[in-house]
């Protein structure tokens, strides 16, 4: 294992941050694999896994068991993490400039399109060689303004080459569930399988540069502008898991979602093992535009009636929202068919607050598609 220190510019005088990642393997292999946690930095869960995955790559590594390199964030954003209001964790925006973690990464399709014009050919291999030379040289030249954004510039570089990226994150309540774009969805099946996800939601574009997106949405974008002469695979598999709800850091989760990532990365033939068999899978792709977020009419009590991994039918409610004040109550209908993925963990919705999520199978949705 060897670990690599990225330093982050000096916030104020006597401060400073950094970057931990663990790379095990071997770089000069070709394959790679790049798993970050908790880029939202009080959601915990991404942490305990990645401790359990930190053992199993040092030990896969010492049995010569890994195909090319692994590389491990397992804090991916020590910013968010000292962000704390009076013993409150506050690790989704940064308070420097209220701008969320997990938004406005390079988009690099229009730059890597001038760049690649007369540079590709018909050797596949070669052309996805030169995608990522010129992404890597794109990252290079980023002049990171803040902070913030050179953890983004960290974080982006690090992965913009790798063939499977790996985002873990969680939701406030929820089942297992991840993102990832729509051309990646045969590929992302068996991860989906091994974790027992019970949605799997999918967008070629969902708004304001994710991480997740920045890292992989170039390839399809690259192919389809470049055409069949010169091919450009889907050079890079980039999801984002939800691991449950944010207080779902337990030793048993963390111990199987690792061994659930393990198992993938065997199937997918960056660990030389023998692979698991897949288990059953509890969910079908959907996409992002089906996905409802009910919203709160008014300002009031949550009281829910259905439970995250709940089926939903169009028309039901999932509870109750009930002002304090007046008496009212108010039943939260889903108008789409589908199951009840997440929900908040407040029990009191200020009026138009997102409450709960569930994903359905018919798109309807469009404009930027990601909650802040």
């Amino acid at each position: 294992m060897r670990i690599v220190k990225h330093a982050l510019p000096t916030l104020s005088a006597g401060t400073s941050r950094e970057i931990a990642s663990y790379h095990f393997g071997s770089c000069s292999q070709g394959k790679k694999v790049y798993i970050q946690s908790s880029l939202h930095a009080d959601e915990i869960p991404g942490m305990l896994v990645s401790h359990y995955l930190r053992q199993s790559f040092s030990a896969l590594e010492q049995a010569g068991a890994i195909a090319g390199e692994i590389v491990l964030v397992p804090v991916a954003n020590p910013i968010g993490l000292a962000q704390d209001i009076q013993g409150s964790a506050f690790g989704r925006f940064d308070m420097a400039t209220g701008i969320n973690f997990n938004r406005g990464y390079q988009y690099l399709t229009p730059a890597l399109k001038q760049r690649l014009l007369g540079k590709l050919g018909p050797d596949l291999s070669a052309n996805t060689t030169l995608v990522r030379e010129h992404a890597l040289a794109l990252l290079a030249e980023w002049q990171p303004g803040s902070e913030a954004a050179a953890l983004k510039k960290t974080l982006q570089t690090l992965a913009i080459d790798a063939d499977i990226v790996l985002d873990l994150h969680c939701d406030n309540q929820a089942v297992m569930h991840l993102y990832t774009g729509t051309p990646l969805a045969e590929a992302t099946m068996p991860l989906v399988r091994y974790l027992g996800g019970r949605a799997l939601l999918l967008s070629v574009l969902s708004g304001d540069d994710p991480f997740d997106e920045s890292c992989s949405r170039h390839w399809w974008e690259l192919a389809e502008a470049f055409g069949v002469a010169t091919p450009i695979p889907l050079g890079c598999q980039s999801v984002t898991i939800e691991l449950r709800g944010e207080s779902d850091v337990a030793h048993d989760y963390a111990q199987q979602d690792a061994h659930a990532i393990v198992q993938f990365l065997v199937q997918a033939g960056h660990i030389q093992a023998a692979a698991e068999p897949m288990p059953e899978a509890l969910c079908q792709p959907t996409p992002l535009e089906g996905s409802e977020p009910i919203i709160a009419a008014h300002a009031g009590i949550l009281a829910f009636t259905k439970n995250v991994g709940d089926a939903i039918i169009a028309g039901e409610s999932i509870g109750d929202l009930i002002d304090p004040i007046s008496g009212q109550v108010t039943p939260m209908i889903s108008h789409v068919t589908g199951i009840l993925y997440a929900r908040v963990a407040r029990r009191y919705a200020q009026h138009s607050m997102r409450v709960a999520k569930v994903a359905g199978a018919i798109s309807y949705r469009s404009g930027n598609l990601l909650s802040m």
